[in-house]
């Protein structure tokens, strides 16, 4: 054990401004691993202040990545960049204020009630992490979500507004102005407030890029608002731009809070020596933990309530920034690091069993929170409170782990305030970047992303040609002769598009056993 308290006090840091402490004595490395990643972890360095000044860091779209300018516009690379930060964020401040206090109406001049927000992605997952964490209660505006094409979700969603669909605001988040999900949900709400007789845009506001599709309908349509993200912010970093800031500002959150503490952060995480580095710790942790190929989950465990969808905000982050087949040079790699969590302590009812004594594929980050937060100190046993459990819990689960060779580090916060969040988004967002440049890969693009966008387009294709040629003729087609006009070489694909179609009543039926394709009779219905 005095090892162990030996290597605890060499590898613990704390940062006494944010009141932050990062562990990572349970992370199982040598000396030699030490030696060997602290030339890269300089390099590592090195190309992360070459990102910051603005070079080229995106070579596959030939962008800059500039999200660490947004809670410093002094390290914008031009006055041009700093200006457009700055006043975007005094514009989100003022027209959220003015949405707040009432001075800022609906088009029939009542109070706004609520905040329906449309995303999908980073668009999404940082304003409900954000959300859960920081909102107060009562929120000025309470935020509902529609992050999925799904009808049911969004109904479900409709039928909890209910009345106040005349009262709420809807934010639409798109970078690209395009990403079908998220035009889908537009276009669905649309119709529920035309429906009502009620004016889509006098209660609609965009986030996006400038010039974008959606850009110009607003300006056409005459919303409410809108707000740039910027072509060097993307979608998995943009939660301390207009994407993240406006809906925080709009339930109240201390946004100016949420930036200070990732500005803080950022700070910390360019000092040398990395060892004195929290970002380049972790970085460091997950390369020998996983061998430098991912080899280890990553699981994500917060002992807070309010901190349950980081795990989801960081499977985002962590798996589209890393998730690459191919390396900077072109080599094949399949690089990557799985990410999965919840919270605990009710994961040590869950899946904590086989993290003990099943299959070690992975490490675990805990995620400390000091204040117990709520109004009661109930005494639940003699001289022990619910939180005193809370903290006796993730440690008993964290020895227990070590105790049986599972890695674990531990990330500890003061409490959950704008300013630790803001933190704790910073740096997850520079460990990545410092992992990236240790794997040698592009953490900035998604080339997955947009393969699986362009199946789905031909896919909705093949569904437009089915249904005109199934409506073409009278007489029932099987499913190989439907294949063969089509031309298609087998006719698999066709039997997802017309099990979905048939089942919603959407103009065509299927006659025979629908677990036999080969029987089926389609025809138009």
């Amino acid at each position: 054990m005095q090892d162990l308290w030996q290597r605890y006090q060499s590898w613990l840091y704390h940062h006494p401004e944010l009141g932050f402490t990062l562990d990572i004595s349970r992370i199982r490395f040598s000396d030699s691993d030490v030696t060997a990643l602290t030339p890269k972890l300089g390099q590592a360095l090195l190309d992360m202040q070459a990102l910051v000044a603005g070079a080229i860091a995106n070579p596959d779209e030939q962008r800059m990545v500039g999200h660490y300018w947004l809670r410093d516009p002094q390290l914008a690379p031009t006055p041009d960049i700093r200006q457009a930060i700055e006043s975007t964020r005094e514009r989100i401040e003022d027209f959220a204020a003015q949405v707040r206090s009432g001075s800022l109406t609906t088009p029939r001049g009542e109070r706004f009630t609520d905040l329906l927000w449309l995303g999908i992605g980073g668009s999404a997952l940082g304003p409900q992490f954000v959300a859960e964490a920081l909102a107060p209660y009562p929120p000025p505006l309470r935020i509902w979500f529609i992050d999925n094409t799904d009808p049911d979700g969004m109904a479900r969603v409709k039928a909890q507004l209910g009345s106040r669909l005349a009262t709420t605001l809807v934010g639409v988040a798109s970078k690209s102005g395009g990403t079908p999900e998220t035009r889908n949900g537009m276009l669905e709400v649309r119709h529920w407030l035309t429906e009502a007789g009620l004016d889509f845009p006098g209660q609609a506001v965009a986030v996006t890029g400038e010039g974008s599709r959606l850009d110009r309908q607003a300006v056409a349509e005459n919303w409410l608002a809108r707000f740039p993200v910027f072509d060097w912010v993307g979608g998995r970093t943009s939660e301390l731009s207009a994407v993240g800031l406006l809906p925080a500002a709009l339930q109240g959150i201390d946004i100016q809070g949420m930036l200070s503490g990732a500005a803080l952060m950022d700070q910390a995480t360019m000092v040398e020596p990395w060892q004195r580095n929290p970002a380049m710790l972790l970085a460091f942790c997950w390369y020998v933990t996983g061998q430098g190929r991912g080899s280890k989950d990553m699981v994500v465990l917060p002992y807070k309530d309010r901190l349950q969808l980081f795990s989801r905000y960081l499977q985002q982050l962590v798996m589209e920034s890393l998730g690459k087949s191919h390396d900077l040079k072109g080599n094949l790699v399949h690089q990557g690091i799985a990410v999965y969590g919840n919270k605990g302590s009710t994961d040590q009812h869950a899946y904590v069993q086989q993290l003990r004594d099943g299959i070690n594929n992975f490490f675990v980050t805990f995620i400390e929170v000091l204040q117990d937060g709520g109004d009661s100190q109930l005494e639940v046993e003699p001289g022990i409170t619910s939180g005193d459990y809370l903290s006796g819990l993730l440690q008993g689960t964290r020895q227990a782990l070590y105790e049986n060779q599972r890695d674990s580090l531990t990330l500890t916060l003061p409490d959950v305030s704008p300013r630790s969040v803001g933190a704790l988004i910073a740096l997850y967002e520079r460990a990545v970047g410092f992992y990236a440049s240790l794997i040698g890969i592009n953490a900035y693009h998604q080339p997955g992303v947009e393969a699986g966008k362009k199946a789905a387009a031909s896919i909705l294709s093949l569904q437009t040609q089915a249904m005109h040629l199934i409506h073409s003729q009278a007489q029932p087609f099987t499913l190989e002769a439907l294949a063969e006009a089509l031309g298609l070489e087998q006719p698999e694909p066709l039997v997802w598009i017309l099990r979905h179609l048939a089942a919603n009543r959407r103009g065509i039926r299927i006659d025979g056993d629908w677990g036999i394709p080969s029987s089926w009779k389609i025809q138009r219905d």
